[in-house]
């Protein structure tokens, strides 16, 4: 099955006349992914030209959506108008907004977390590398890419990967396709201290996928996210969990890459989750390098 996206997902791009949006568009596409509309204010009626196919642009979602039928969108917006570019997404009823953009303000991420309470969207990021369900073809192409994940590290197959960094999400996603074994949804959260979707919010739904059977959870320092999804796993959890956190050697109270990253009065230090962790019967990686291995270790 996988979760959240399947190959037949119509996406739209906001941000598509972007030099990012437009090439990960193009990566998109050539992946096999289903992208029917572009929006970027004021551009409405151009269109969006890539190996043949022609996406027409609009100048709001509501507008593409009506068009298209699209259900899920790809952010590609700068910082100061993300904000706002998340909320015409909800406002339009998508299931689906991954906000790839990096740089958010905290404030403006509070204001949509309070706006979107109540809506249908669920929203991936922000500062994220999206979602990837792989496909059939040859390098899984023909599945669905939301994102900024290389589509050709992935493999079709059962295992579901959700994680905080992007770079060890990739790094989860290849030691697992070289060793023959694929996944069945992989999904970046981002590492922003306001996010859309948490660690737990991802693994109950791994949980429910009859076609996942093992999953890998990669955290970091700062907060307590890893926290509460092992102890939601320690007792509800029906499959083997793999996990690795980022930041041992972190120092206390400096942010460390992401911004959500930082280990303040005592809370949220890589000791603390690596024992939430091993309490929760969750397989822990010593290195990055283990990851997969834990994992089939345990399976």
């Amino acid at each position: 099955m996988a979760i959240l996206v399947k190959p037949n997902t119509k996406v739209l791009v906001q941000g598509i006349t972007g030099s990012f949006g437009a090439r990960h568009a193009q990566l998109s596409i050539d992946y096999g992914s289903q992208i029917v509309a572009g929006v970027t204010p004021g551009k409405g009626g151009q269109v969006f030209e890539h190996g043949g196919k022609r996406v027409p642009i609009f100048d709001t979602v509501a507008e593409a959506v009506k068009q298209t039928g699209a259900t899920a969108s790809a952010v590609f917006v700068p910082p100061a108008f993300c904000g706002d570019a998340i909320l015409e997404g909800v406002d339009a009823g998508l299931d689906l907004v991954v906000a790839i953009t990096e740089g958010i303000p905290v404030n403006d991420m509070v204001k949509v977390k309070r706006a979107m309470e109540g809506k249908r969207t669920r929203l991936i990021g922000p500062n994220c590398p999206g979602i990837v369900t792989p496909g059939e073809g040859k390098d899984s192409h023909g599945g669905c890419r939301i994102g900024i994940a290389p589509g050709y590290i992935h493999k079709k197959g059962n295992i579901g990967v959700v994680s905080r960094s992007g770079t060890l999400t990739y790094e989860a996603v290849w030691q697992l396709t070289s060793r023959g074994v694929g996944q069945s949804t992989c999904v970046g959260i981002g590492g922003d201290p306001v996010n859309g979707t948490s660690h737990l919010d991802v693994i109950k739904l791994f949980n429910d996928d009859p076609e996942t059977t093992g999953i890998i959870m990669i955290g970091e320092i700062g907060g307590s996210a890893e926290e509460e999804a092992a102890e939601w796993i320690a007792k509800n959890c029906k499959k083997p969990v793999a996990g690795f956190i980022a930041g041992t050697t972190a120092p206390p109270g400096r942010r460390m890459g992401h911004a959500g990253a930082i280990v303040s009065g005592g809370k949220g230090t890589a000791e603390a989750k690596i024992a939430a962790f091993k309490a929760a019967g969750i397989g822990v990686a010593v290195t990055p390098s283990d990851m997969a291995d834990t994992l089939l270790k345990m399976m």
